[in-house]
C-alpha cells in the first residue's frame, strides 16, 4: 500500500449494528487494514453530524438496502464488501489482482448478502453471532469475526505481494530455460508467470529435499495439466516408480498425478522429459 493511501481513508467509520453478515465484517477487516487507527462505531441510526465513512447503512455510497443498489456487468449485486473493494481494492493490490479478488472472493459473499444463498465462508462468520438463547452481546461475537476476516485479507495479500517479488526470479529462469521445463534455482510463485506459457513443467527444490516436479495448468480456470504424468504413476510405490520410469531417483507421484518428485536435479528433469516424450 503507498504511504499516502491511508489519508484517504477518513478516521471514523459507523455501520449498523446487531447481527452482522459477511459484507459488514469483511467490510470493516478491509478498513483496518487501509487504516490500522480508524475507529468504528455500530449503530441503528448514524448520527447527524457523523464525519466518517457510513458502510452497509445508511442508503449512502457503501449501502447496497436501497431500490436502486448498484450491480456489477454480469449481474452480481454489490454488498458493502463489494463497494468497498471497488473504491479501494486498487490500494493494496494491482488492478488485475483486484479484479480477479472480486470474482473469485468478493463476488459470492456480496451475492450471498444480497440473495441468502449458501456460501460457506458466509456461514461461518454468521456463526460468530450469539445462539437464539444467548445472552452474549453482538458485538463481541462481530469484533471476534473481524478479527478472523482480518487475517484472511491479511494473509491474502501477503501472498499477492510474494507473487509480485517472485515475478522476476520465474521470469529470468523462463529466459533461461527451454521453453517446456522450467528450472527454478529456489522455489518462487510461479502460475501466474507460467500458465499460458509454452512451459509445460516446472521443476524447483522441495522443502522436503529433492526436486518437485509439478505440471502446468491450462489456466487458473482449468486445472487440468497441460501434460499429464502417466496414470500408472499416480500413486505409486518409490520402487515401482523407479521401475517404470528407469530413472533411479524417482521417488514419488501425487495420486492425482499432478505432481512428482525426485533426489536429484538431473533426474528431476528428466521424470519430465519422460512424461513429454509420452505423453498420450
Amino acid at each position: 500500500m503507498k504511504e499516502d493511501d491511508k489519508m484517504v481513508i477518513p478516521s471514523k467509520g459507523f455501520t449498523h449494528g446487531g447481527k452482522f453478515h459477511s459484507d459488514d465484517v469483511f467490510a470493516t477487516a478491509f478498513l483496518r487494514i487501509l487504516n490500522p487507527d480508524i475507529k468504528i462505531q455500530r449503530g441503528f441510526e448514524v448520527p447527524e453530524d457523523f464525519d466518517g465513512i457510513v458502510y452497509d447503512i445508511g442508503r449512502g455510497e457503501f449501502d447496497h438496502h436501497q431500490s436502486d443498489k448498484k450491480y456489477r456487468e454480469n449481474g452480481c449485486p454489490y454488498a458493502a464488501f463489494g463497494l468497498l473493494w471497488a473504491a479501494y481494492g486498487e490500494c493494496v493490490v494491482s488492478a488485475e489482482e483486484a479484479a480477479y479478488f472480486d470474482e473469485k472472493f468478493i463476488q459470492p459473499l456480496d451475492l450471498s448478502d444480497n440473495t441468502g444463498c449458501a456460501n460457506t465462508l458466509a456461514q461461518i462468520v454468521d456463526e460468530f453471532n450469539p445462539g437464539w438463547d444467548s445472552y452474549e452481546p453482538y458485538d463481541y461475537g462481530f469484533w471476534r469475526a473481524v478479527d478472523m476476516a482480518e487475517i484472511i485479507l491479511k494473509n491474502h495479500f501477503t501472498s499477492v505481494a510474494g507473487i509480485e517479488r517472485g515475478r522476476k526470479l520465474v521470469q529470468k529462469a523462463m529466459e533461461e530455460s527451454d521453453g517446456r521445463i522450467l528450472v527454478l534455482d529456489r522455489f518462487a510463485p510461479w502460475k501466474q508467470e507460467v500458465i499460458g506459457s509454452t512451459y509445460q513443467f516446472v521443476v524447483y527444490p522441495s522443502n522436503r529435499g529433492g526436486y518437485s516436479i509439478q505440471g502446468v495448468a491450462v489456466s487458473r480456470e482449468d486445472q487440468s495439466l497441460v501434460c499429464e504424468f502417466p496414470k500408472e504413476w499416480w500413486g505409486a510405490a518409490t520402487e515401482d516408480l523407479q521401475k517404470m520410469s528407469g530413472i533411479p531417483t524417482h521417488r514419488f507421484c501425487h495420486p492425482n498425478g499432478f505432481l512428482c518428485a525426485a533426489e536429484t536435479l538431473e533426474d528431476a528433469i528428466k521424470v519430465a522429459e519422460y512424461a513429454i516424450a509420452n505423453k498420450e
